[in-house]
């Protein structure tokens, strides 16, 4: 993955989107692009709701909805 940049891994906390769907299934995933901006973004949903995670000038943004 080193064309990727760095990935971290750590024990996950109440702080991420998706702590509160863990042991959910994953219903359905979209990927959105926006030509010529370099954002892209996934959206994966679960029975609970969903996890936006987009990226943007290289910086990682996760949400929940």
């Amino acid at each position: 993955m080193a064309e990727s940049g760095c990935v971290e891994v750590a024990p996950i906390s109440s702080e991420t989107p998706f702590a509160e769907h863990l042991g959910e299934t994953v219903l359905a995933v979209g990927e959105e692009r926006v030509s010529g901006s370099g954002r892209v973004a996934l959206e994966i949903t679960f029975d609970s709701g969903r996890v936006r995670c987009e990226a943007w000038s290289g910086d990682l943004r996760l949400s929940g909805k």
